[in-house]
């Protein structure tokens, strides 16, 4: 049996979540800003992006990035992170992760909602349960094999399990700015770091890689 792990960006002051969006800019600068060093990666823009130019930065945040994919047998999100927010009430509604999805696997949703699978291209395919955080990880489990399971997040589902003592891994990449405000990750979670293995290292674009493991 395989890993439960996390990875994520967050902020100095620890969120991992922005607040300036628009309806002109559903993105927000803030969140450009909080991810600038994984999108510059070689990794991001070919497996997020679909280019195998070869473009894209290495070295620290690189090697992150790719350990990040490898060995991932099966996801976990919310139903936030899928999208289905967005157009709640179209059941034709696919998400924001466009036709190509870039998780080649099981990927089980946490929803109130009954939808049927949903099958991408590249190997993905949507499952949106309506079970106990558990009772998910148990099924993400079986799907994955002997390789890991990923908590892609949002962030109270990432707390979720943190606070549950489910994670095995835990990877955030602390990037050099201050927020202020959204959603923290540490809130409530004192003493996480009790039982884990801790290591660090600085990537060149400042960004302090810290990762929890047991």
């Amino acid at each position: 049996m395989g890993r439960v792990r996390v990875d994520l960006n967050i902020s100095l002051d620890g969120y991992a979540t922005t607040t300036d969006q628009t309806p002109d800019d559903p993105i927000g600068k803030d969140w450009n800003r909080l991810v600038a060093a994984f999108a510059a990666t070689r990794t991001f823009r070919e497996r997020v992006l679909g280019d195998t130019s070869g473009q894209g930065t290495t070295g620290v945040d690189d090697t992150h990035a790719a350990s990040s994919f490898e060995g991932i047998g099966a996801e976990i999100m919310g139903a936030g992170m899928f999208g289905l927010h967005a157009h709640p009430d179209d059941p034709d509604w696919t998400g924001w992760w466009g036709p190509n999805p870039p998780f080649g696997c099981p990927v089980f949703v946490l929803t109130h909602e009954q939808r049927p699978a949903l099958e991408m291209a590249g190997g993905t395919t949507f499952h949106f349960v309506r079970t106990t955080p558990e009772e998910t990880l148990a099924l993400a489990t079986k799907a994955a094999g002997d390789l890991d399971v990923r908590i892609g997040g949002g962030i109270s589902v990432v707390r979720t399990y943190l606070a549950a003592g489910l994670v095995d891994r835990l990877h955030v990449a602390i990037a050099p700015i201050l927020l202020g405000r959204g959603a923290r990750l540490w809130d409530e979670l004192r003493e996480l770091e009790n039982g884990y293995e801790i290591t660090s290292e600085v990537a060149s674009s400042g960004t302090i890689h810290v990762t929890f493991s047991r």
